[in-house]
């Protein structure tokens, strides 16, 4: 299967292969092809399966990485996604030697990934990172756990930053949402739950990291979306109204 590389040649035109299906007359893609354009500048690298589906990799430099780690001299796998119909032919593999031929030509001491204690939403699966040879070399609250696969044996392995380890924050209580365009559905989902929220009477405080510095410094290990609910990380799992309701009814009543 052909490999395609986004760049800001063709960014406009490709399919950019996304988890969740827009609605008829929304455009919510284009935040996140804008968020791709300036990535770019910095070294980020998306590619992608010649299909319409949601077979792609994305990395990137880990000292530009949108997230709280310390891996200089690593490269970052933002997210690494085969779905449906196009799991278990290979092509994850085939995506992953991707990466790692770039870090290679590139010098890279290893790859780094943020994934989890058992496969959850919108995290690369570590079961078939853990097959491919990445080791798990820290972890963080409540279930992150930082992989890496390492190219330089001697290399110092990666780190969270301590600001992400706990998954608190000390805000008071409430609901805290920090989240980027990095998924281009947060903004749509983000401003839901507020609004949900504060039909309650819940406090709900929104934090869209901006840039690379401001989410290198997050309470929680994933920056695309965390929720945090009376200061305790909840969850990364882009919820719909219903669920954040029923989860605001088992946390706070």
């Amino acid at each position: 299967m052909e490999i395609i590389t986004v760049n800001s040649d063709n960014l406009e035109t490709e399919h950019i292969c996304c988890a969740i299906t827009e609605k008829k007359g929304e455009n919510l893609v284009a935040t996140k092809k804008a968020w791709l354009k300036e990535r770019f500048e910095e070294g980020l690298v998306f590619k992608k399966a010649d299909v319409r589906g949601k077979v792609f990799i994305e990395y990137i430099p880990a000292e530009k990485a949108w997230a709280p780690i310390a891996a200089d001299g690593y490269m970052f796998i933002n997210c690494l996604w085969v779905s449906g119909q196009y799991k278990g032919q290979g092509i994850g593999g085939q995506l992953l030697n991707e990466c790692i031929k770039d870090a290679k030509e590139q010098g890279k001491k290893g790859i780094a990934v943020i994934s989890s204690k058992k496969k959850m939403p919108f995290l690369s699966d570590p079961k078939f990172l853990k097959y491919k040879g990445f080791e798990v070399c820290d972890t963080a609250s409540p279930y992150f756990d930082l992989l890496c696969l390492r190219l330089d044996q001697e290399a110092t392995l990666p780190k969270f930053k301590a600001c992400a380890k706990e998954g608190k924050i000390k805000r008071g209580q409430g609901v805290h949402l920090y989240y980027s365009h990095q998924c281009p559905f947060t903004e749509k989902y983000t401003y839901l739950l507020k609004q949900a929220a504060e039909k309650q009477g819940i406090s709900f405080i929104l934090k869209q990291f901006k840039t690379a510095e401001e989410a290198q410094e997050s309470p929680a290990a994933f920056t695309t979306y965390s929720l945090f609910i009376n200061g305790e990380f909840v969850t990364n799992e882009i919820l719909t109204e219903d669920k954040f309701l029923k989860l605001l009814s088992e946390k706070i009543g």
